[in-house]
């Protein structure tokens, strides 16, 4: 089976990827590089640079993310998370061949984290779309493998080509177009409405577009994401302080020479009890009546006479 000969061609890719789609990485990356020529404006500082990148691409990511994880919080907290590393990592970024990409794969990767199952706000599920079509349609994606999901969004909703979504997913080409296949196939399965390409586009566009998810602000992420950073900082030199500490107090508390240790203690056998003074004979008495009417001192207590 040829998969790829189920694919739309290039020129119908680029079709798909229009303005108003779940993506504008291209319209961000033509604004926020602008300036940089000769003879126009002056060039954007960091954050400037790194608020129109984020206005532009922000509310797309929110909504794709949103068809990964079925989640409005999750969606929101993980764009917010991607931006806060991009900004973290500015300098890469910024020469990016594609920073809404690089952000995109940050975010879905974050999205994607099977750790949020062991988090207890997001172990309750949330309300579902109020349209039947659009929760048949989330049911439907949530039941995809992420990989699928992820493929089917990155081709069917964002508009990417078979290389770039394969390059984004760190698949081959060939698995890729795999994915997306078995993908189609699942959502066709329960929804026969969905078995064409654009119909199914037109539907993610629609369940993206149908709630109301909006991001926090430029400045709100960028603070965000320096405290954050200066909160693991401080925690990591606490954390090295208190180990160099520890280290210490142990070279000086401990010994310098083996000590051998104590044996523990046990019983003796075999020893007789120890015998017990009877009472006192008559000559015996008479005896220590002697001793004790005679003088403390004297020739007769050095010599003894013959009695």
């Amino acid at each position: 089976m040829t998969t790829q000969n189920q694919l739309p061609p290039p020129n119908e890719r680029r079709r798909l990827r229009r303005p108003g789609s779940l993506t504008a990485d291209q319209k961000t990356s033509e604004r926020a590089g602008s300036g940089t020529g000769q003879g126009g404006p002056a060039p954007l500082t960091p954050a400037q640079a790194f608020d129109a990148l984020y206005a532009f691409c922000a509310p797309a990511l929110v909504r794709q993310t949103y068809l990964l994880t079925g989640r409005r919080e999750l969606a929101r907290e993980a764009v917010e998370r991607a931006f806060q590393l991009a900004w973290q990592r500015w300098p890469e970024v910024a020469v990016d061949r594609d920073p809404g990409g690089w952000v995109r794969a940050v975010a879905y990767d974050c999205a994607l984290s099977p750790w949020h199952r062991f988090r207890p706000r997001h172990r309750s599920p949330e309300p579902p779309p109020a349209d039947p079509a659009d929760r048949a349609l989330l049911h439907a994606l949530l039941g995809l493998p992420p990989s699928y999901r992820r493929t089917l969004v990155l081709y069917d909703g964002v508009g990417l080509d078979l290389p770039e979504t394969a390059a984004e997913t760190e698949a081959s080409t060939p698995a890729a177009a795999s994915r997306l296949t078995h993908a189609r196939e699942a959502l066709a399965a329960r929804l026969p409405e969905l078995a064409d390409p654009a119909e199914l586009h037109r539907r993610l566009l629609e369940l993206a577009s149908a709630e109301r998810l909006c991001a926090a602000r430029p400045p709100t992420v960028r603070v965000g994401g320096e405290r954050r950073n200066v909160f693991w900082t401080r925690a990591a030199i606490a954390f090295t302080v208190t180990i160099i500490g520890a280290t210490t107090l142990t070279l000086r508390t401990a010994p310098t020479r083996y000590e051998a240790p104590l044996a523990p203690a046990q019983a003796v056998q075999g020893v007789p009890p120890p015998g017990v003074m009877g009472p006192l004979s008559q000559e015996e008495q008479a005896l220590r009546a002697k001793l004790r009417k005679a003088a403390a001192k004297g020739p007769e207590r050095l010599v003894p006479e013959a009695g």
